[in-house]
């Protein structure tokens, strides 16, 4: 049809109009990006609509270029306008990008327009400027559901509980939404009885939990250890929910592998009827972690869809490419690899250990981080090849060039792959972190760790003195690292 209407010569603002709306409603964002240079003289509409494709697309940051480019041209915003702009200033988290284009919203009068309100709340809280969404909400001549769950929301997650919790007493109404931002910033704040108190409140007034506040309620018992209450989640699911979602059936798995019931994880595990790279990480992860470590290292075998020999050696596949899926099985991804090689740490597998990272490396193309060489230093330790581990740790700076990023989820993560027999190579890891970055919380308690594994008491009261010296003060919840961050977060 398009290339019809180019032929007859009808391709005027008009039909550009229902072409680019056509496939922005087919979610073809790079075409409609393509439609829109073509187009001689596009009204407002079709401005709007290349500025929402753009504000969705992965490089949100042209949107703003193109409303700015516009504007030049003599471009006369509206409402519309402004809404996928401030959601491009909030995916790339660019707080002076937004105050900028609040400035356009004040200058062209649209600042009553209450969607226009709501993402500009969104905006300053995901850039971390609670109070300027505050400033916006409380200057609202109306207000939405939406604009309460916002700030809510935002306080939730970058401001106070406390009075997140005030303004969600406050709200004329209240959604699963609401509920949720309050549930979820008690447990990430570090406050998971809290979650589960207000839980309570919330089944007991009526509303229905959805996946994502069994989610929070999982990760809360998880992070926590509270067993009895994770069983009564899960009593919940069983009676409210007529069938269940992979992420609350993974949420569940990685709720009994906290609370050290492994076995009932599993059951969870076999019991579903499909499982996705996540879950099998959560469940290899339990099994690695806090169960029987070479039941992990079966089950990766089994994920893959590869036999083991009588040795119960791994048969190796040729080098593979990178896709989800590998003949017969499951590709693991960085995540699989450091509960393979924290089990072998565990159950002193030396020689599979190295099996394993050559085979992450050389067979699945996986670059090794800092948690991988953290667990093979441990392998080696634990065999007592401390030179083999230096060297090992030596390696770490030339390939693992992204460290800070990622040791902040594993610092704490790694607690049970910890060196047992001589703690100078894990001592130098962090104090070689705590050097790069003295005001990162998770490096002091990986040296902690690391100190009290060996009963060096003394150090850990230095190492705690030290944190009082460069003024480094516990964040909330810093110390619980759930697997959905793990993955989503660190790689």
């Amino acid at each position: 049809m398009h290339t019809q209407l180019i032929t007859w010569g009808l391709f005027d603002s008009f039909w550009a109009r229902k072409l680019l709306k056509s496939y922005w409603d087919y979610g073809d964002i790079n075409y409609t990006i393509l439609t829109f240079r073509y187009i001689e003289k596009p009204g407002a509409f079709c401005v709007n609509t290349v500025i929402k494709a753009h504000s969705d697309s992965s490089e949100p940051g042209r949107a703003l270029v193109v409303y700015f480019e516009w504007l030049t041209r003599g471009f006369a915003p509206t409402s519309y306008s402004f809404v996928p702009l401030f959601g491009a200033c909030s995916k790339l988290g660019d707080v002076e990008c937004g105050r900028k284009c609040h400035g356009q919203v004040l200058k062209h009068g649209v600042e009553s327009v209450l969607p226009v309100g709501n993402s500009l709340i969104h905006m300053y809280c995901c850039c971390g400027r609670v109070e300027l969404a505050r400033k916006v909400f409380d200057e609202m001549p109306e207000r939405d559901v939406v604009s309460w769950n916002a700030i809510v929301d935002g306080y939730a997650r970058f401001g106070d509980l406390n009075v997140a919790h005030m303004v969600f007493d406050a709200m004329p109404e209240r959604n699963v939404v609401a509920w949720n931002a309050v549930l979820g910033g008690y447990w990430k704040g570090g406050k998971p009885g809290c979650a589960l108190k207000l839980f309570r409140d919330m089944v007991g007034m009526g509303m229905k939990a959805d996946s994502t506040a069994m989610v929070n309620m999982l990760a809360a018992c998880g992070r926590s250890g509270r067993l009895k209450e994770g069983r009564s989640v899960h009593g919940y699911l069983i009676r409210a929910f007529t069938e269940l979602n992979v992420v609350v059936e993974t949420a569940l798995i990685d709720m009994y592998c906290k609370c050290k019931r492994v076995e009932v994880a599993h059951v969870v595990f076999e019991s579903m009827a499909y499982r996705n790279l996540v879950c099998w990480n959560a469940m290899i992860l339990g099994h690695c972690f806090e169960g029987n470590p070479e039941d992990g290292l079966s089950l990766f075998s089994e994920m893959l869809g590869r036999p083991e020999s009588k040795d119960g050696e791994t048969i190796p596949e040729k080098r593979l490419s990178r896709p989800t899926e590998g003949r017969g099985g499951i590709l693991p991804d960085e995540t699989t690899f450091i509960g393979v090689l924290c089990a072998c740490a565990r159950a002193g597998l030396l020689r599979e250990a190295r099996d394993y990272f050559r085979q992450m490396i050389n067979v699945f193309h996986l670059k090794p981080r800092f948690a991988h060489y953290w667990c093979m230093a441990n392998v080696y330790v634990g065999v007592g090849l401390i030179q083999e581990a230096e060297e090992m740790i030596r390696k770490m700076p030339e390939v693992a060039e992204d460290l800070t990023k990622e040791s902040l989820a594993w610092a704490n993560v790694l607690g049970s792959c910890r060196f047992q027999k001589d703690v100078t190579v894990g001592e130098q890891i962090a104090i070689s972190l705590i050097d790069m970055e003295p005001q990162n919380i998770a490096y002091y308690r990986l040296l902690l760790n690391v100190y009290a594994a060996a009963g060096r008491w003394e150090d850990v009261a230095w190492v705690k003195e030290m944190m009082k010296e460069n003024k480094v003060r516990r964040l909330p919840g810093c110390n619980l690292v759930d697997l959905n961050e793990i993955v989503h977060k660190s790689w």
